[in-house]
């Protein structure tokens, strides 16, 4: 029944509170034997050397700086060379995205690029079509 699994839940619920507690009580017992059994006299010095140990002293707190690798790029420059060989590339037929992932620029940067050396096609103003014309009116004989 019911009743008898929700009586077997708090034993349950009861146990593993009591484990918690006594693995709390032993964890605080081990820990403060810790610097007696590296050699320290007291707690500080013994936090003063681990933190020595692991090259954190009283530094800056926060997140790590990104590795190089997996980190934010830095922006390229775009300079006239750089615009030239990208005319080039176009001009050899290549797309855009191919350059792009080549000279490690943005497909944006590409188009831009296109653009301002007049590769591009401008598109032409959105012009009101031209009105219905009447059907031509019948011949007269």
């Amino acid at each position: 029944m019911v009743t008898d699994k929700i009586k077997q839940l708090q034993e349950l619920q009861a146990q593993a509170a009591n484990l918690k507690q006594s693995i709390e009580a032993e964890r605080t017992k081990e820990l403060a034997a810790l610097p007696s059994q590296y050699g320290f006299d007291s707690v500080e010095s013994f936090i003063k050397a681990v933190r020595a140990a692991g090259g954190k002293g009283k530094g800056k707190r926060g997140r790590k700086a990104k590795a190089a690798a997996g980190g934010k790029r830095s922006r390229t420059k775009i300079t006239p060379e750089l615009k030239q060989q990208v005319v080039s590339a176009v001009n050899a037929g290549k797309t855009g995205a191919a350059i792009a992932s080549e000279f490690g620029i943005s497909l944006p940067s590409v188009q831009n690029i296109k653009k301002e050396a007049g590769l591009v096609k401008a598109r032409v103003a959105d012009q009101p079509a031209p009105a219905p014309s009447s059907p031509p009116a019948p011949a007269e004989s």
